[in-house]
């Protein structure tokens, strides 16, 4: 099974976000892939608080240790490409990572 990280956006209308980024969990999941979103795991109640800047850090860094062991990124692009987004795929790129781009097919 291939390990992929997904990229879609989180912040801004947060509700709407999480709906969205876990309709692109299950594409991943319906396409033979296991997929990693650490902005929707590191951000739930208890974990980080997204809002405080040395926890978002550390979400974010371990995000990316995560994706270090990935076989891909799979930027989800219906909702456009946030300046986070922006930072995991040149992540990605300079891990030497594949970097997908994808859509479900709605705004």
């Amino acid at each position: 099974m291939r390990v992929v990280v997904v990229e879609s956006p989180y912040a801004g209308t947060v509700y709407e976000n999480v709906t969205y980024a876990r309709e692109c969990l299950a594409d991943c999941l319906s396409r033979g892939e296991a997929p990693f979103a650490s902005h929707l795991l590191y951000t739930q109640d208890g974990v980080l608080d997204d809002h405080d800047p040395f926890q978002r850090d550390l979400g974010i860094s371990a995000g990316l240790a995560i994706a270090e062991r990935a076989d891909a990124t799979v930027v989800y692009v219906d909702h456009g490409i946030t300046p986070g987004m922006r930072a995991g795929i040149r992540a990605a790129l300079r891990a030497g990572r594949v970097v997908e781009y994808r859509g479900l097919g709605h705004a």
